[in-house]
């Protein structure tokens, strides 16, 4: 059977014996719970395992130096500083059953293992066994429920064994227990324990000495060894306390005999630092028991605690309480200056006002009015007939008078009694000079309360206002300040009897948020626009400077009604952070404002904005509405303490990494690529009615201060290069951390801007000048051959454009010359023509005397000239001049050509036609074209090409 369940097999086992207990213990055990219902807690905060991640069984609390939270969960060993929480796994897997700082070290115990926690370089817990590095002999399935220091020893306890650790020398030595649970206990420097079989035993000089075998020890668990009146008082898993008197036990009494006896089973027991003792139970929560023995408040899951088994109970060194649960943690700031009524079943609604009258507390809400006595324990109780919405609760002349919608009751213990039926009474008020008489502020305007023969009764209603008079005061005996707040502020005159208005004056609204009080004999009307104060010889409200300053001065400025206390002569309000109140200056007439600093949260449930109530319940104790129950102040609590913020953590990453831890004792210079840095830190608060806010600023970049966070970190990315200073500073409620914390580090330039690199880069600059200088040089150079080349080239153009045109002369010469030959060859060839033709005609006139011989001789004449080849060779040249490439051209296309077809040829270049070519060649037109039809079967032409044509293209 393991450690675990063999406790639990113990606790049933002890749960199941008390069944003969008689049904009368049960049944006042039962009234009991019932009566505590209505108990004024201290705050509790609750820790789910959703919130710290770990798992649901908690088994021991401990507290380092730096008042860091260590707690041994099932998951492992859990660390909370007051803003995060942090899980560090168990050394063996299983889980941690104790734990125990010493100075900066936290030991722990587990499954078959002890050792100590360190921190390291970069802020993180390191596990160090020591049942190993000593070399002890463990027993079979050991493990380790409870840790106890004395100077120089640690010392760990197992169910069968108990291993003493010298932290000088690190030599372990070890006492057999045979313990049926593990308790150590240090009572005055003496170290005690109990096996169950032997009784009571303590260790000296390393060894185990019996103190006492009474049958007590032997039957029952003791849970707790403590100091009262300077005697050793045991206490047991019954709930049964015993002095040890010289080895004898005395039965002390207390009130859990009477009330719980046998029906509870402690499991875990403390004596607080003002020697009262809280016992933890397996099924009923958390019992304070006073110095006297009577039961100071009882704590558990109905009121508040996150589980009813506690497991472990440990005091920090600011007096909250912890419990380790079997479901969760919870911590009980039971020094804290504010305790709570929280009804959870939603009967009572809001609370809208307050009175103790005749040894009762009274609430008025807006479901009814309902009492308790103030001594007991009891719940509220609700008064018939008071069903709706209650206003106001006011003690006048020993009568406690309430305010309702339904009219004005009289209350005396349990019975209400109507005596005015005008619905709505806000307040009421003693009319100056009438003892028998008070004024009421209706819902419809103002009516009159007259008391006959010790009863009070209505008198009658004001007439001439019927505008809701919430907020009233008297001027003087027959004037009344009325406050409607958007429809201003009336001054009414009344007469005599206190029957009608006989004048009304109007103010208009000086803001939202009004109300109207008598502090200090003088009527003060306030809004958000600042304080006024009643001028008697004006006649109207004036802006008081110095309560305006007083009261709105700062960032917090008071939001909802303004609530006077006559008796202590304070003047309260709220804001959105604090509570507010001011007093008279002790040597001016200043006035001393306080602030009370609250967390937001509590602010918004205080009930509806413009109805706060705040009742003085006792000396310096006030009691405060909210929206599901109430809360006390006990200004004699409200000290000042001083706070410091600590940096936990430093990471720092590239782009690409993941983050990485830096040490503290690094040189603080990291590489550029790793210019992302994350911050976490903390204040060491556990208090559940202090709000912690952080400002931070980034020297070097940001340098200032942030507006107020909630969050304990913060992350900078992508920083430039250079040198930084992250300051951090904290607000607990409104006082300023008394440190600021900092942290001083260099990111180094990336390595394109080191020294080396800008060494470099001067050198490429001074080579890139020079290179950019002979580019210049070169490129100038270059520009200037290309002018000179340019320059060339157009002196050349020109020099061509010249000769082009010389030649175009020439041209032009040439072709007039050509010209002027195509005009000598067109004139021979005509001469020619024209002669051949004269010549034919008179050859032809001749013919008819051919048989002359003369004649023939002519004739023959003719045709010689006809026929003349020096005409023809000048028709040649003259053609050759004009054209001298087409004979050649068509002499070697058309190789077979005579020199008649040349001549032919010739003469169609002309374009003459086969008429005048006749005459040339001296045939007929006939012949002419026989010759030319001849030239085409020569030339091979198509029969669709023209000759001429084809001529003409060569």
């Amino acid at each position: 059977m393991s450690s675990f369940t063999q406790f639990f097999f113990n606790y049933t086992l002890s749960t199941l014996k008390s069944i003969w207990i008689p049904f009368l213990y049960g049944i006042a055990f039962f009234l009991c719970c019932n009566s505590t219902v209505a108990q004024e807690l201290p705050p509790i905060e609750n820790f789910s395992p959703i919130d710290y991640g770990a798992e649901n069984q908690n088994w021991a609390v401990s507290q380092s130096k730096q008042k860091n939270i260590y707690v041994a969960n099932n998951g492992g060993l859990l660390e909370f500083n007051g803003a995060v929480w942090k899980l560090y796994g168990s050394p063996s897997g299983s889980a941690i059953r104790s734990v125990k700082t010493v100075e900066n070290k936290i030991y722990t115990g587990c499954y078959m293992e002890f050792g100590v926690w360190t921190k390291n370089l970069v802020g993180d817990l390191e596990y160090h066994s020591i049942s190993k590095e000593t070399n002890v002999a463990l027993l079979d399935d050991e493990e380790f429920w409870k840790i106890v220091h004395l100077d120089n020893w640690v010392l760990f306890q197992s169910l069968e064994r108990i291993y003493m650790f010298n932290t000088s020398d690190k030599s372990v030595n070890i006492i057999e227990s045979n313990a049926t649970k593990a308790h150590l206990f240090n009572y005055q420097g003496t170290i005690y324990f109990q096996s169950t079989e032997n009784g009571l035993f303590k260790i000296e000089n390393g060894k185990s000495v019996l103190v006492s075998s009474d049958a007590v020890f032997k039957e029952s668990v003791v849970t707790g060894i403590f100091s009262l009146d300077n005697k050793p008082l045991i206490v047991t898993e019954k709930g049964e306390f015993y002095f040890l008197v010289e080895d004898d036990l005395v039965r002390w009494n207390t009130a859990l005999d009477n009330s719980v006896q046998g029906s509870i089973n402690v499991y875990s027991s403390l004596q607080l630092h003002d020697g009262t003792i809280v016992l933890g139970t397996i099924s009923n929560g958390i019992y304070h028991i006073k110095k006297n023995g009577e039961i100071q408040q009882s704590v558990n899951q109905e009121k508040g605690l996150n589980n009813n088994t506690v497991l472990s109970l440990f005091e920090d060194i600011d007096h909250n309480l912890w419990a380790a649960l079997d479901n969760g943690i919870s911590v009980i700031n039971l020094d804290s200056p504010f305790t709570e009524y929280i009804d959870k079943n939603g009967r009572l609604g809001v609370v809208y006002a307050s009175a103790i009258y005749d040894g009762n507390l009274y609430l008025g809400t807006n479901q009814g009015l309902y009492y308790k006595p103030m001594t007991a324990d009891n719940d509220f109780r609700f008064i018939e007939g008071t069903e709706g919405q209650v206003w106001r609760l006011k003690i006048i002349e020993d009568v406690l008078f309430c305010g309702h919608n339904n009219g004005t009751y009289t209350i005396n213990e349990d019975r209400a009694k109507l005596i005015s039926d005008f619905p709505g009474t806000w307040d009421m008020k003693p009319i100056p000079d009438h003892t028998n008489l008070l004024l009421q502020g209706n819902f419809n305007g103002l009516s009159v309360l007259e008391k006959n023969d010790e009863k009070w009764a209505l008198k009658n209603v004001i007439e001439g206002f019927d505008i809701s008079s919430r907020f009233f005061e008297f001027t003087n005996t027959h004037q009344i300040a009325v406050n409607r707040e958007l429809k201003g502020i009336f001054t009414l005159d009344v007469d005599i009897d206190y029957r009608n208005v006989k004048n009304t004056k109007s103010e208009p609204s000086k803001g939202i948020g009004a109300s109207l009080v008598k502090y200090l004999d003088d009527i003060i009307y306030t809004c958000d626009n600042g304080v006024f104060k009643y001028q008697v010889n004006q006649s109207r409200f004036v802006l008081d400077t110095l309560l305006s300053n007083s009261f709105y001065g700062s960032y917090d400025n008071p939001i909802g009604i303004f609530i006077p206390d006559e008796e202590a002569k304070r003047l309260w309000c709220f804001s959105n952070n604090s509570i507010v109140y001011a007093s008279p200056g002790r040597f001016d007439e200043n006035l001393q404002i306080n602030r009370i600093a609250i967390p937001t949260h509590v602010r918004k449930n205080l009930g509806v904005l413009g109805f706060e109530s705040l009742t003085k319940v006792g000396d310096e104790k006030y009691l405060i509405g909210i929206s599901n129950g109430y809360l006390t102040i006990d200004l004699n609590k409200i000290l000042q303490k001083e706070y410091t913020v600590a940096i936990n953590s430093i990471s720092q990453k590239s782009a690409e990494s993941v983050l990485q831890k830096v040490s503290r004792n690094d040189t603080n210079k990291f590489e550029f690529e790793r210019n992302n840095f994350f911050f976490s830190y903390n204040v060491p608060e556990f208090d559940k009615y202090t709000e912690i806010n952080y400002q931070y600023k980034l020297e070097g970049i940001y340098d200032a201060w942030s507006d107020w966070k909630s969050s304990a970190d913060v992350s900078f990315e992508n920083l430039p290069f250079g040198n930084y200073d992250f300051v951090v500073r904290a607000k607990i409620g409104n006082d300023l951390s008394a440190n600021v914390a900092s942290y001083n580090f260099r990111i180094e330039r990336p390595w394109y801007l080191s020294n080396l690199a800008i060494i470099l880069y001067v050198l490429a600059i001074v080579l890139l000048a020079l290179l950019i200088h002979k580019l210049y040089k070169s490129y100038y150079k270059k520009q200037r051959e290309m002018l000179l080349s340019s320059t060339k080239k157009k002196l050349k153009r020109k020099k061509l454009k010249t000769q082009k045109k010389i030649v175009q002369i020439k041209n032009e010469k040439l072709r007039e010359e050509v010209e002027s030959k195509n005009r000598e060859l067109a004139i021979s060839t005509m001469s020619i023509i024209k002669k051949n033709e004269f010549l034919n005609s008179i050859k032809d006139q001749l013919k008819g005397q051919a048989e002359n011989p003369q004649v023939k001789s002519v004739i023959r004449t003719i045709d010689r000239n006809i026929n003349n080849s020096d005409d023809w060779k000048f028709f040649e040249d003259a053609f050759n001049n004009a054209d001298k490439d087409f004979l050649k051209k068509v002499k070697s296309t058309h190789t077979e050509l005579t020199s008649n077809d040349l001549r032919l040829c010739a003469y169609l270049r002309l374009n003459l036609s086969s008429k005048e070519i006749a005459p040339l060649l001296n045939i007929s037109v006939r012949s002419v074209e026989v010759k030319r039809y001849r030239l085409r079967k020569k030339m091979k032409l198509q029969h669709e090409a023209g000759l001429v044509d084809y001529i003409m293209s060569l």
